[in-house]
């Protein structure tokens, strides 16, 4: 009697098979062997399908709670700001971060082998008749026997120096590499860390001087709160402020989130049949509905958290002009339109419990001005409009009209120079609404000229600063037109010169919203608007020197 244990452990199966005839025996224990491994594989392929299923279902619920997350988020905006601190006390205002980029490894260097040697190998002396009659074969055996040793070894001396040659070239490459990284990220933090130090110390100074009850610096203080504010990533948070202190007054042009940049998407589902997704969105009705309670709450949020954070005491009224930019369907043109304004009085919008009213109930009775229809982007005149009255200003001279060809601007008084850049940038930004002022001959915070620009997209307010140098202009004037912009609120810095710029005050630029215009871009601004002039240094140089020589 013969038998076979048939055993499949994932199975759980065990089966013995017994016959007379051996053969027969393991015939059949193969068949079953097969049999079972077949139903195993199917179960298998069964259960990842089924683990793939349930995959996918989980990855559709992760979405559609992803979803709901997100709508709910942007349908309770002001409830947030409800339940925040305000105002944010004044070290959730500093910069506490450190440079997050890892510093880069130290490359392990490729190991390489020590150079091989050539082995001395000692031949014991043959022994043959042929070689005991003639005793200079054995010599000549052993001389190519060695000769065989030395043609092998030079191969693998070869093999050596090659691979010796490259491995040194990649490490002297790797560590070039390292130093380079190295340097870049050490420059990379050495930038974060003087930026952040630099917040830092404005924001202290800031402090200092708000409780001081300077009302000069109440538009930055809200600048400050509002950009501390969070909201989701999609929305623009772009706005511009202005504190009149003679009606203790904050005018704040912001910037609402597009209809576009808006999730719709409400649920994700599974077909288990069809094995494909399947999205589900807002309706044009709920969303438009969504959207219009969304704009409601953000200019009540903004106007909350003014007031909210008013320490001083200094703010009486806050005016919010709600702007969005969009592309006109009929047009197809970027617009930007205010489509809502609301102007408030503390005391009254102090009476308001904002966590039981209804947004858009809330903005009609405080007499906001929008339409019906906030979707439809019909645009509204704002209550009211930025004040430009800077007693920095002066009234400009026409210096442009006396410039020709053979006007070396590198050489002309100072004063004359701020005027042509004021005259050039008059027609740069020519637009409906738009100004530029120069200030007086103090310069005071170091702004030349101010571009009061009403088309958003290109800037809003946006300080210019003009150098008519003959050398290279370095990396400090650049820093300080940057805390200009800072210090200023404003969009953009121009930073233009009569000769160039170093390489420093390039990269330092370069991300970051400031333009540097050289001598060269300067005299094609001009040219593009109808004025030739040249610019030669070592001619200017000359006549500085002798205008400081006859003064002294």
């Amino acid at each position: 009697m013969w038998e076979v244990e048939v055993r499949h452990d994932e199975l759980h199966k065990y089966k013995v098979i017994r016959g007379h005839d051996k053969y027969i025996v393991e015939q059949k224990a193969e068949v079953l062997r097969q049999s079972w491994e077949k139903l195993w594989k199917k179960r298998t392929v069964r259960e990842r399908r089924i683990r793939d299923k349930e995959e996918a279902k989980k990855f559709a619920l992760e979405k559609t709670k992803e979803a709901e997350e997100s709508l709910e988020q942007i349908q309770h905006i002001l409830k947030h700001s409800l339940e925040s601190q305000w105002p944010p006390k004044w070290d959730d205002l500093l910069n506490h971060d450190d440079y997050a980029n890892p510093k880069p490894p130290i490359p392990r260097p490729i190991c390489i082998p020590p150079e091989p040697l050539c082995p001395e190998v000692e031949f014991p002396k043959i022994v043959n008749f042929f070689c005991t009659i003639l005793p200079s074969l054995d010599e000549t055996i052993r001389k190519k026997r060695k000769e065989v040793i030395h043609v092998s070894f030079n191969r693998v001396w070869e093999q050596w120096k090659k691979r010796h040659d490259r491995d040194i070239r990649l490490n002297k490459e790797s560590l070039m590499q390292y130093r380079d990284d190295l340097k870049r990220w050490e420059e990379n933090r050495r930038s974060f860390i003087d930026e952040r130090d630099k917040h830092n110390a404005y924001v202290t100074k800031l402090k200092e001087k708000y409780h001081k009850k300077e009302r000069d610096t109440v538009a930055e203080y809200c600048d400050l709160i509002l950009s501390y504010s969070k909201y989701p990533d999609i929305f623009p948070e772009k706005f511009d402020i202005v504190y009149n202190a003679e009606t203790r007054m904050i005018l704040v042009d912001y910037f609402l989130p597009a209809k576009e940049d808006l999730p719709t998407l409400r649920e994700v589902k599974y077909n288990t049949s069809r094995g494909e997704f399947t999205e589900k969105y807002l309706p044009d009705s709920a969303f438009n509905k969504m959207y219009n309670n969304l704009l409601y709450q953000i200019v009540l949020r903004v106007t909350y958290e003014i007031y909210k954070s008013d320490v001083i005491q200094e703010i009486r009224c806050v005016a919010i002009n709600g702007y969005v930019s969009f592309i006109d369907k009929g047009t197809g043109q970027k617009m930007i339109s205010c489509i809502l304004s609301l102007l408030t009085k503390k005391d009254e919008f102090e009476a308001i419990n904002l966590e039981a009213i209804d947004p858009k109930e809330c903005f009609r009775r405080l007499k906001g001005v929008g339409s019906s229809q906030l979707h439809g982007l019909a645009p509204v005149t704002p209550i009211i409009t930025f004040n430009r009255e800077d007693k920095r200003f002066v009234t400009p001279r026409d210096v442009i009209g006396q410039v020709d060809g053979a006007t070396n601007i590198a050489a002309m008084d100072w004063q004359d120079f701020e005027n042509l850049i004021r005259d050039i940038f008059d027609k740069e930004f020519c637009g409906p609404g738009a100004e530029v002022k120069i200030t007086r001959a103090s310069r005071d915070e170091g702004v030349d000229a101010v571009i009061f620009d009403p088309d958003p997209i290109r800037g809003g307010k946006i300080v210019i600063q003009a150098k008519r140098y003959t050398n290279t202009v370095g990396l400090s004037a650049v820093r300080d037109l940057y805390g200009t912009v800072v210090n200023e609120g404003a969009m953009k810095g121009i930073l233009v010169t009569t000769a160039d710029f170093g390489p420093d005050a390039y990269h330092f630029a370069k991300d970051k919203p400031i333009t540097l215009l050289n001598g060269g871009n300067l005299l094609h601004l001009l040219e593009k608007h109808g004025h030739h002039a040249k610019i030669d240094l070592e001619e200017a140089k000359k006549i500085i020197s002798e205008q400081q020589s006859k003064f002294d």
